[in-house]
């Protein structure tokens, strides 16, 4: 074992080995660390150990191996447990609390604790990074026991609002996606922690944010009465080539809708002038109407009676608009061309968004889950849902978001079934979802980005980060459903 001790957040002080003591020398302090171990050999700069007895690094002189075990044993019967927590979804809970956990971490740019996606994100981002809807799903997750962290990644994420009035895809050392923003999901992700703690100074806290986001897609993001994505141009400089690229394009706009690469973009125009892709967005738009309903409530908690009439009536505008998506042969909300008026039939998970707006009827809702989310040919098999049909050409490339299975396309179609009297579809959405996290969780402790449709591995060649948190969104549904947080599709 080579321990070589460094300076962090690139802090100003020296570094000094002395026989088995480190010291840190500071502005303001020293900080010593003791070794205890096989010496094999020291250097200015590092020391090695031998592997064949025990290795303890302690901040007291020289603890012994068993000193430090009992404080760890001690410290270990604090840590949550899921037979404890969420004695009905154990595993569940122990794979959200550990991928949750390791994840977060201390940002020294700006004094906060935060949960990004991944390390791995973190470390080639300069140190940390904050996207969008995955920060809302990770403050969501939190807030199924740890009161703090969900406050703190939920403010976090809503803070870095730009000067457009707009949540922006990302943010790291650096950088801000000033061009586009994403999934709307903050104003229903807020709704649901609050509903927890019933804190109202944590509505008040972001509500202007969430209003100024929510006005955001309105006002840029409306083709024709249609929301669709987009990416704005502005002037930057200093950025890699890969961030760059994305700024004003056809790229961005992909980008802004948080499923970069899927196939439902494949044939859509990209307007040059306005900067948007011009497919009128089911996804979106059933995202949005959620948004807007969600936000009304908060308003009424907030005693906002004029700005929650005029969310109302923007998510009556809206859905109404949806519902001329309805293709009543096919049983199903499709995208549509706006430069053709044809509709898409290349069928995402997001179709089924709707139900989260609360906007098909009962018998729309039965049309959409019989003719399509058990039909073997689209979504229903071993493995659910893929990111694409199963007979959609692109399903075959098992890339990233062309055809694998992402918990945030299942966790968003969950929530709309609550909304309606499925309890099949429900029941078999949140089993095959449990049983998919838990069986590379189980054998390998993995937590994946993505999954493979075909096999359920999440290791193979289509890019999925092996401790990406939101993977843990599949066991989320159940503890959900077993009544340890309130249900979303109750009112405020």
């Amino acid at each position: 074992m080579i321990i070589v001790p460094q300076m962090l957040w690139g802090k100003k002080g020296e570094i000094s080995l002395n026989q088995d003591q480190i010291t840190g020398k500071t502005q303001n302090q020293n900080i010593c660390l003791y070794v205890d171990g096989n010496r094999l050999k020291k250097t200015a700069d590092k020391i090695s150990l031998s592997l064949d007895k025990t290795i303890t690094i302690s901040s007291h002189k020289l603890k012994s191996p068993d000193e430090i075990t009992k404080i760890l044993e001690k410290a270990r019967k604090k840590v949550p447990d899921g037979k404890t927590v969420c004695p009905e979804a154990p595993e569940e809970y122990n794979a959200l609390h550990t991928v949750l956990a390791w994840n977060t971490i201390y940002d020294p740019d700006n004094d906060r604790v935060i949960t990004p996606v991944s390390r791995n994100w973190s470390a080639s981002a300069g140190g940390w990074v904050l996207f969008e809807w995955d920060t809302y799903f990770a403050s969501y997750m939190l807030a199924l026991d740890n009161k703090d962290l969900a406050y703190s990644n939920a403010l976090a994420i809503t803070k870095e609002i730009t000067q457009k009035g707009f949540v922006p895809n990302v943010v790291q050392p650096g950088y801000k996606s000033e061009d586009r923003s994403q999934p709307p999901v903050g104003s229903l992700i807020i709704k649901e922690i609050y509903k927890k703690y019933r804190e109202k100074w944590f509505l008040q806290e972001v509500f202007n944010d969430l209003l100024s986001w929510n006005r955001f897609w309105a006002n840029n993001r409306d083709v024709d009465g249609y929301l669709c994505w987009g990416s704005d141009p502005y002037t930057a400089e200093n950025l890699p080539e890969r961030l760059l690229k994305g700024i004003g394009t056809r790229t961005g706009a992909k980008w802004e809708s948080g499923l970069d690469n899927s196939p439902m973009w494949d044939e859509a125009v990209f307007d040059t002038t306005r900067h948007r892709l011009l497919l009128a967005d089911v996804g979106l738009m059933s995202l949005y109407i959620a948004d807007c309903q969600s936000l009304a409530e908060i308003a009424t908690v907030l005693n906002q009676p004029e700005i929650a009439r005029e969310l109302k009536e923007r998510a009556e505008k809206y859905a109404k608009k949806l519902q001329t998506l309805w293709d009543d042969k096919f049983g199903l909300y499709l995208n549509k061309d706006l430069v053709t008026g044809k509709f898409s039939y290349r069928l995402s998970p997001t179709l089924f968004y709707p139900l989260l707006a609360r906007v098909p009827n009962q018998q729309q809702a039965e049309r959409m889950i019989k003719e399509h989310f058990y039909n073997p040919k689209e979504f229903w098999g071993k493995y659910i849902l893929p990111s694409i049909a199963r007979n959609d050409p692109a399903y075959k490339d098992n890339l990233y978001w062309r055809g694998r299975i992402w918990a945030p396309l299942n966790f968003l179609v969950y929530l709309g079934l609550r909304n309606y009297d499925l309890p099949e579809a429900r029941k078999d959405l949140v089993e095959k979802s449990r049983d998919l996290l838990l069986a590379s969780w189980i054998k390998d402790k993995n937590v994946f980005e993505n999954y493979n449709t075909e096999t359920g591995q999440g290791d193979d060649a289509g890019w999925s980060d092996a401790f990406y948190h939101w993977g843990a969104l599949l066991g989320f549904m159940g503890i959900i459903d077993k009544g340890y947080l309130p249900p979303p599709e109750k009112k405020l």
